[in-house]
């Protein structure tokens, strides 16, 4: 009897992994083609060669008993995202929430148009009597009356005076008379009484010098010796005469006033064991510009040496300083400085809406040198803290000028304050560093 080998059929090619299976493909058509082919081949393919998409799908025996629930099978791929859902039913309107930070001023508007004219008011009340006028101008002259009636002589024709009638009005003054005539003179007068002697005039302008006459003959002796002259003016100073001798000392006079202060002297022996250090943050946001800073919440501080009322720090001593900023940044454009003795070391600008700055500085400090941050002015002043943002300030002494090193122990001389305390100065570029003029000593 012959032996047949088992005829072995190719395994079809399966979807990839975690792929689409049969129905996603838009081909179930093609899928099913396929799998009716495996069925109806004249060698039929063993159950574990053929592909679970065609067994599940021709499966024409009748249903088992339900097995038990496998395990978990391992998560697949995430699918393509889906298309946009529909928009969902509006919501209810969120709580109100608190009132914003206030916002920066805003440009001055341009002038409105003019308003329409208001209604006209109600009428006031009566106001006061007013006072009693001036006497008005005199009135023109009435016409003449009628004349009377005649009167009747009686029996005896003898005039009698009649009673004194009342005084008529003033007729018009007439035009001004010609003048008259001169009359003769009257006969002289007795002599007045003796006048009282007037002051002296006025001396008069001096005159101008005449041409000198000629020479005349002069047969004369010498008369009496004339009054002494007027004072001429003062003549033009004379050259300086040389030098007298020394005349003798005089007495001590009295104690002068204390005078002022002199200069600090040299700075005395070295301190190789002193400290200072200090670290303070910001407690308000947006300090007052150009303006010592106030960091008042002091982090470290044990040496004293800076001040947190004004937000300054005094050098203790000659030496070598370290001092370094972290500023948080919030709605405004923010330019500081560190400023030593009113003058500016380091600028920086940072235009950040909320954002941080820093920088960090090594200086040579003599003792009582002064050091504090400033900002410019409103517009860039957006140093900001909160409960959850900081700025700090800070700064250490590295090491103190060392007793072989005498160039580095510079003269201290008392700092001298400009006209404007605490003025701002540009530099060049975001950030630089300069050295401050030495004060004249």
């Amino acid at each position: 009897m012959a032996r047949s080998d088992p005829v072995t059929h190719p395994l079809p090619t399966l979807p990839p992994p975690g792929g689409p299976g049969p129905g996603s493909y838009g081909q179930d058509a093609n899928m099913d083609a396929f799998c009716q082919m495996l069925l109806e081949a004249p060698v039929p393919m063993p159950a574990h060669q053929m592909p679970w998409f065609c067994v599940c799908s021709r499966c024409k025996g009748s249903h088992g008993p339900k097995g038990e629930r496998g395990d978990r099978g391992l998560p697949g791929r995430p699918g393509s995202p889906g298309g946009r859902g529909l928009n969902g039913i509006r919501g209810l309107p969120g709580f109100m929430g608190g009132p914003g930070m206030k916002g920066q001023k805003g440009d001055e508007g341009t002038k409105g148009n003019r308003g329409p004219v208001g209604t006209v008011g109600p009428k006031g009340d009566r106001g006061f009597k007013g006072e009693k006028g001036d006497l008005g101008p005199e009135g023109p002259l009435g016409n003449q009356g009628p004349k009377g009636d005649e009167g009747i002589c009686p029996d005896a024709c003898n005039a009698t005076q009649g009673p004194q009638g009342q005084a008529g009005l003033p007729g018009p003054t007439g035009p001004r008379g010609l003048p008259g005539l001169i009359g003769p003179m009257g006969p002289s007068g007795p002599k007045g009484d003796t006048g009282v002697m007037g002051g002296p005039g006025t001396k008069g302008t001096m005159g101008l010098k005449g041409e000198p006459g000629a020479e005349g003959d002069c047969e004369c002796q010498d008369g009496v010796k004339g009054d002494p002259g007027q004072k001429g003016d003062k003549g033009d100073g004379g050259d300086q005469g040389q030098m007298g001798s020394l005349g003798q000392k005089g007495s001590q006079g009295p104690t002068g006033d204390i005078g002022q202060m002199g200069r600090m002297g040299l700075p005395g022996p070295c301190m190789p064991n002193i400290q200072s250090a200090f670290s303070a943050g910001l407690a308000v946001m947006f300090p007052r510009p150009n303006f010592p800073v106030v960091f008042s919440q002091v982090h470290y501080n044990v040496q004293g040496h800076y001040d947190p009322t004004t937000g300054i720090y005094t050098a203790p001593v000659n030496g070598t300083y370290v001092f370094s900023y972290h500023l948080t940044i919030h709605i405004r454009v923010l330019k500081v400085g560190l400023f030593i003795n009113y003058y500016p070391i380091v600028i920086t600008t940072d235009t950040g809406e909320l954002g941080t700055t820093s920088h960090q500085v090594v200086l040579h400090l003599a003792q009582q040198d002064r050091v504090w941050m400033q900002v410019k002015d409103d517009f860039t002043n957006g140093m900001y803290a909160d409960i959850e943002a900081s700025s700090t300030f800070s700064g250490y002494l590295l090491h103190p000028d060392s007793c072989d090193v005498l160039m580095l122990r510079s003269e201290v001389f008392p700092m001298s304050e400009p006209k404007r305390k605490y003025e701002w100065a540009t530099l060049p570029g975001t950030s630089s560093t300069m050295e401050p003029p030495m004060p004249t000593p």
